[in-house]
């Protein structure tokens, strides 16, 4: 047919082929890590959490000393104020600013999550691994004890602790790790029994590695992808759970600000109508948990290993 195309032997040549290139790699080659933070940087709600979280923390550390006023300085000539031009967030009952008292508050609220989160982190690590990897009548008799310990009541724990060390932020922060880093534990040792019968596991004992170096080598790094995301959103469970105390009475005591403090101070402005006192901390709080919850969501797809490309 005339629309057929006519091929000659004048428009082939022969591929080149080079002995330097025949093991050459033609995809570079992409670490676990930066492969996470690419999978990580295309979901945008997560980097969207990400970014409030580094606002919120930027905004704790400069935030009080933006407009000049101190988180304890009372004036009751300028109580009750609505937000203006001089008190951009307006003023208490007692005459304090809340914007100064606000992002004091921030800072109070992340140490504890963080210190929350830290203290679960370590602690279900050393506890979790060594239960997961001795097996046994080791495992059985630490996970007893880690059950006992967390049937105590959390309220009893917080009250019981302030009895015997009194009102204050390491107080909470002891109330709320007591207990806390068990359910750490029992996830860092439920995957510690799992990779313990993989291969190269059973080949480091086979070679007679130590407890300590079986874990610092195989398990913990293996496992470190669930750990981070229990991490990131114990930070907003602690940070709920501080606001709750100080909102009950509980937790900071005054003249110290935290956002729950603040909510238990807006109570009494309530009722003569002075909704946006209780309104900004409980905003800041719901926006920090927004943010960490959306940060782990993402951070859990991007460590997952089935998801990788």
């Amino acid at each position: 047919m005339k629309n057929e195309p006519i091929f000659t032997e004048e428009m082939f040549h022969p591929a080149e082929q080079k002995f330097e290139d025949a093991e050459k790699i033609a995809r570079p080659s992409i670490s676990y890590w930066t492969d996470v933070w690419k999978r990580l940087k295309e979901n945008k709600l997560a980097i969207l959490g990400l970014i409030i979280i580094l606002l919120i923390g930027i905004m704790a550390i400069i935030g009080p000393h933006l407009n000049g006023y101190s988180y304890f300085e009372q004036d009751f000539t300028k109580k009750n104020l609505r937000p203006n031009a001089e008190h951009w967030f307006g003023t208490d009952s007692s005459g304090r600013d809340l914007f100064t008292r606000a992002w004091y508050g921030a800072r109070i609220s992340l140490f504890i999550g963080i210190m929350a989160a830290l203290i679960d982190f370590i602690m279900g690590i050393l506890y979790g691994g060594i239960s997961g990897i001795r097996g046994g009548r080791v495992d059985n008799f630490m996970m007893r004890v880690a059950e006992v310990l967390y049937a105590i009541p959390y309220l009893l724990m917080v009250i019981l602790m302030m009895i015997v060390l009194g009102r204050g932020l390491w107080t909470i922060i002891v109330a709320m790790t007591i207990t806390g880093w068990i359910p750490m534990a029992r996830l860092v040792r439920g995957q510690v029994l799992q990779l313990k019968e993989y291969e190269y596991v059973q080949a480091a004992n086979a070679m007679g590695a130590t407890t300590s170096w079986k874990l610092r080598r195989h398990m913990i790094p293996n496992t470190m992808g669930p750990i981070l995301v229990n991490v990131t959103l114990t930070v907003p469970t602690a940070i709920f759970a501080e606001a709750t105390l100080s909102f009950l009475g509980l937790g900071i005591p005054a003249p110290e600000a935290s956002w729950g403090t603040m909510a238990n101070d807006a109570l009494s402005s309530i009722l003569i109508g002075n909704f946006y006192q209780l309104f900004i901390p409980a905003f800041l709080i719901s926006l920090t948990m927004f943010a960490f919850n959306v940060f782990g969501d993402g951070l859990r797809d991007a460590l997952d290993p089935k998801l990788r490309k």
